[in-house]
């Protein structure tokens, strides 16, 4: 694949909503919705595809994936979570994303905990990720066009892309594996926090 890195830009992977994007001020359901939209612009697939609706935000709500909102406004913290659950639905359930905030959540409204130091950290493992993610890309290119030159096929642009979309939907089932369990090991570990109580 010519123009490597050219290409990896143009998934726009580096948009991250900033704590500094965050106005202090709440804000109205549109407001949110058009706050997101113009962030992750970049990352929708085509001009059809919604970054965040009215309906997942709802959902999100009467899921509990976040503490209860006040006057119809959504804080701060509301958006660093909103953030957060909108990189994970990429890759988890719904239900897997709940269970992942479910106690932070708790956390955040029965103590004064410092959900903006945790975000912080967050966008900080996310710059890293990315980082990785660029390099581990640019290997599997190149290994993926040295096993495509030994294939000796005319077609080989096409033979590059088939093996290059299958490997990284193959990395991509190993980190949502690992996630998963990590889920369910968070999920065992309240089951039996609760039983115990």
């Amino acid at each position: 694949m010519k123009h490597k890195h050219e290409w990896m830009e143009t998934l726009h992977l580096d948009n991250q909503l900033s704590i500094e994007d965050i106005p202090d001020l709440d804000l109205y359901m549109d407001q949110v919705i058009q706050l997101f939209e113009k962030k992750f612009v970049g990352q929708k697939r085509n001009d059809d595809e919604k970054v965040l609706t009215k309906t997942m935000i709802n959902n999100y709500a009467k899921g509990k994936l976040f503490f209860p909102i006040k006057n119809k406004r959504y804080s701060k913290g509301h958006l660093m979570l909103i953030s957060m659950i909108y990189q994970m639905k990429g890759a988890l359930s719904i239900n897997d994303v709940k269970l992942t905030l479910e106690r932070l959540n708790t956390k955040i409204t029965d103590e004064s905990f410092d959900l903006q130091r945790l975000y912080s950290s967050y966008l900080e493992l996310m710059n890293v990720n990315h980082a990785m993610f660029e390099k581990d890309l640019l290997e599997h290119m190149n290994e993926v066009e040295t096993e495509v030159a030994e294939v000796n096929d005319n077609d080989e642009p096409y033979l590059e892309q088939v093996l290059l979309v299958a490997t990284l939907t193959n990395m991509s089932n190993f980190y949502r594996k690992a996630a998963e369990k990590l889920v369910d090991e968070m999920n065992q570990k309240e089951e039996g926090d609760k039983n115990e109580a």
